[in-house]
């Protein structure tokens, strides 16, 4: 494909012209532990694109995510590949004759890792860094298909990234980390070579474009809007304030000429017909320009949850003379959002803040860690970005976290969380690992901070740039330090290298030099990083060792990673796995559980809660619920303590493969039970009954969290209830929840005192709410219905000892109709309780794949009613006796009456 700028016409100016170079690609095995079946053979290769897809898409490979295919294809991260194409060109398309400042340039957006590039026979570079992006002089190798030289030859050799990784950890000095291979030798993501939730691939390949572009005069080497806003105006409601760009450019020159930059921002609330221009001249030999452009009462950008999302168009524009008039040659697109956003890190009475502030209001953050949606990155479309975070939408969250043992996401990822209001915390590709501070590391680390940070800085979703993951704590905890004896380790990236490029290139944003992080920089070694008292956290005690109520004994000013296992929904295991039988510890199933003694630990966590089955599929309930109950008492804990505690970032919104892992949503994309109970924990308006130890002793609360701009009033109902609907204790409390507050309601004793632990439970549920509709903070006059909360449930016993019966449900299934053929198929399940059933939820994954509920874990009470709505893609069949079946409508009760011993 190729792009230009409008044509032009003479030889002083000519526009730039990019073409893809992405057809015609053929790939081949040249070195390392070849079959005998591939040795010899070319395969036609997809750019962007992997060794491994090619290799599955030819039929040499079955799929790697299915049984033990992962060990199987092992030997091809121990070979060299090379792909290999060509081309025809000539050097102006428009039939000019004068071409001598024409430059030619070949770019790859990313090349995945280890790679000698020639052109025409001759080398061009030589790459070490799957995180970079090169550009490389091609102007003189280039054979002209006008003057009769022929095709070019690409060529592009990859070495074995495993070997590579070993080679380096010797050359460099041995560091330790966290893995199998050194994947803290090499500039490569980190997790292809495996995870404790991820499949060691080690995968070669162009996995980002490939392109030649030609100018001339000069090009738009980089673009860096620094965008800052007021303050709301008074009386705004949270809507406008006053936006500030300064547009830094920095330029490639062909030629002395003097040229001009115009930058334009288009939109909401932009004055002058909805435009702002500013034109700067650069005089003959300047490389760089900064255009200020003042966009008075600019929409502000806010969260979701927070305000709406107003988007500005931003258009630079580079001219150069030609003729009588300036002739544009090359131009710059984007969109941007005014807005602060500041990360508070203040000592305090408490210890240390870690609170986001955006348009100075602080923000509870409701969020998720993200990790590559694929382990073969490239295969990531816009599409599948899309539908993860609608998914992340739908649990309420309003923050993702990229993780620093992957990779630096593509432009659509930071597009639709600006779209959508999802803040994005981003790590830079540093992960619990020792780091060598020598070159070319040094260098190469650079680098790819300086692309990375000047590609992203411009999205208003970018909250926060953090320098590794747990690369600090982990140093002394893990007992890293005696084994360096001496070495470097990465504390020069975490608190010089990477801050100084970070105040460099995006000076508005905050920076973090890890997490967790007790708030100090620089660097006091002897501070405990993880102390729940100052800064971030990461909480894996609990899954590792301890129970998840123990999560209750901890207020971390902000938890930034924690979170519990369960296996991926039931047709994503048995698509991947085909053991007969398939059971918890088959050989299969044992390759898709990553983690160090997973299934003890997902048996440890079970058994004090609900009996170990010994059925494959009830095990499969049972750990998926654990896993919901487990981080829904952690995440309400939590927000109950605001302000102290400002946010919480699950360990993990997404998987890479199907697999036992931490996600909310499989591999295959399936919402796993845990993304329901982040749903209901992240609500706007959050009713939860949690223990309190007050001035009259540990007693029961009612905590009601409200996150909305506007003041929450009522009445609270809370009644000690038996399991057969008889109330034996019942008050009425006040609310008063400020907004974005929280308000504790002791309860009283006389309702509180159990009597039955086993057969009783207390229910708070609002029975007055004074809040129906209620204006969104920050939206353009509109306003936002804020759904009535759902029941607080303190149950006295676990279920495992609870006097639970067999569910007894009256059920029915209607087809809906008018939702319009985008909608599929949609039906109501709606379930009637005779006796009490917790943690109801349709696994309707196993009636079609792609089948999803609306919601999921109802706890219901004798005689109440909930409908679940059931959506499939268009012509999906979806048998009604099969969504109520006793193997897709589970609950609680029915393990404990099947399995209690």
């Amino acid at each position: 494909m190729t792009t230009t700028l409008p044509t032009t016409t003479g030889s002083a100016a000519r526009v730039l012209v990019r073409r893809e170079l992405h057809s015609g690609w053929a790939v081949s095995a040249v070195g390392g532990p070849v079959p005998a079946d591939v040795a010899g053979r070319s395969f036609p290769a997809t750019v962007p694109g992997s060794v491994h897809t090619d290799l599955l898409a030819a039929g040499v490979i079955d799929d790697p995510y299915l049984d033990d295919n992962e060990a199987l294809q092992r030997w091809i991260g121990l070979c060299d590949w090379q792909y290999q194409t060509t081309f025809a060109w000539s050097a102006r398309s428009d039939g000019a004759a004068d071409t001598r400042e024409d430059r030619h340039e070949l770019v790859l957006d990313g090349i995945d890792t280890v790679a000698t590039i020639t052109l025409n026979g001759t080398e061009v570079a030589r790459t070490a860094n799957m995180h970079r992006t090169y550009r490389l002089d091609v102007s003189a190798l280039l054979r002209d298909a006008r003057a009769g030289e022929g095709d070019n030859e690409l060529v592009v050799t990859f070495r074995s990234p495993v070997r590579y990784a070993d080679a380096q950890s010797l050359a460099l000095g041995y560091r330790p980390q966290v893995n199998h291979h050194p994947f803290n030798a090499i500039r490569k993501m980190a997790c292809s070579f495996g995870w404790d939730w991820g499949i060691d691939t080690a995968t070669s390949g162009l996995w980002r474009p490939v392109a030649l572009e030609s100018w001339s005069t000069a090009r738009l080497a980089a673009v860096r809007p620094v965008v800052t806003a007021t303050a709301p105006h008074a009386g705004s409601d949270g809507r406008v304030g006053d936006g500030h760009l300064d547009v830094h450019v920095d330029l490639a020159r062909a030629s002395d000429a003097d040229l001009t930059v115009t930058a334009t921002v288009s939109g909401q609330g932009a004055r002058q017909g909805g435009q702002v221009t500013a034109t700067v001249t650069v005089a003959a030999g300047e490389t760089s320009v900064v255009v200020p452009l003042d966009v008075p009462d600019a929409a502000l950008w806010w969260p979701r949850g927070h305000g709406d999302q107003p988007l500005y168009d931003l258009r630079v524009e580079l001219t150069a003379p030609q003729d009588d008039a300036p002739q544009p040659i090359d131009s710059w697109d984007a969109r941007v959002g005014f807005r602060t956003v500041r990360l508070d890190v203040r000592p305090d009475e408490d210890g240390t803040s870690f609170t986001f502030l955006v348009n100075d209001r602080p923000v509870w953050v409701k969020g998720a860690n993200w990790i590559p949606d694929d382990a073969f990155p490239h295969r990531v479309t816009r599409a599948r970005y899309a539908a993860r975070i609608a998914q992340a939408e739908a649990a309420n969250m309003n923050l993702l976290r990229v993780w620093g043992g992957g990779i630096y996401e593509a432009d659509d990822f930071y597009d639709l969380c600006d779209e959508r209001g999802i803040l994005v915390w981003q790590d830079f590709a540093l992960a619990c690992a020792a780091y060598s501070e020598d070159e070319p590391l040094w260098s190469e680390v650079e680098a790819e901070a300086r692309d990375n940070v000047t590609r992203i800085m411009r999205h208003p979703s970018l909250a926060l740039w953090n320098g590794s993951n747990e690369n600090i704590w982990g140093i002394t905890v893990w007992g890293f330090l005696p084994r360096l004896d001496g070495k470097s380790w990465g504390l020069g990236y975490y608190q010089d290298l990477l801050p100084s490029v970070v105040a460099e290139l995006d000076p508005t944003r905050s920076y973090t030099p890890s997490s967790p992080w007790s708030g100090e920089l620089p660097i006091d070694m002897s501070r405990d990083q993880n102390d729940p008292a100052h800064g971030s956290m990461h909480s894996w005690e609990m899954w590792n060792r301890e129970d998840y109520l123990r999560y209750r004994d901890d207020v971390p000013r902000f938890m930034a990673e924690f979170g519990w296992q369960g296996p991926p929904s039931w047709s994503a295991l048995t698509r991947a796995i085909h053991d007969d039988p398939i059971t918890p510890e088959s050989p299969g199933m044992r390759v898709h559980q990553k983690a160090m003694s997973g299934n003890d630990k997902l048996t440890d966590g079970l058994v004090r809660h609900l009996p170990l089955p010994d059925d494959t599929e009830d095990w499969h309930w049972a750990m998926q619920l654990n896993q919901a109950n487990a981080v829904q008492v952690a995440v309400e804990h939590l927000r109950s303590h605001q302000p102290r505690n400002m946010g919480s970032v699950v360990w993990q919104l997404n998987d890479c493969w199907p697999v036992t892992s931490w996600a909310a949503v499989d591999g295959d994309g399936h919402p796993k039970p845990l993304l329901y109970a982040l749903q209901h924990a992240h609500a706007d308006r959050l009713l939860t009954v949690q223990p309190r130890t007050l001035s009259s002793g540990d007693r029961l609360a009612v905590v009601a969290s409200n996150d909305t701009g506007t003041p929450w009033r009522g009445d609270v109902r809370v009644r000690r209830v038996r399991f057969d609907g008889h109330v034996l204790a019942e008050t009425t409390l006040s609310l008063g929840a400020p907004a974005r507050g929280v308000v504790t309601l002791p309860v009283p004793e006389s309702v509180a005192a159990v009597t039955d632990a086993a057969a009783e439970v207390l229910v708070a549920d609002v029975v007055t709410d004074v809040l129906g509709t209620v204006p969104a903070e920050g939206s353009a006059g509109g306003s936002s219905a804020v759904p009535r909360p759902r029941a607080a449930l303190w149950f006295f016993a676990e279920a495992r000892d609870a006097a639970l019966e067999a569910p007894r449900l009256a059920t029915s299934v209607t087809p809906v109709d008018g939702e319009g053929e985008a909608a599929g198929v949609v039906v109501d399940v709606t379930v009637t309780a005779e006796n009490l059933v917790r943690d109801l939820t349709l696994l309707v994954d196993k009636v079609h794949p792609d089948a999803v509920a609306d919601d999921a874990l109802v706890t219901l009470l004798p005689g109440e009613t909930v409908t679940f709505r059931v959506s499939a893609p268009a012509g999906t069949v979806l048998d009604a006796a099969a969504l109520v079946s006793p193997r897709v409508l589970r609950s609680a009760n029915d393990l404990v009456v099947r399995w209690a011993r």
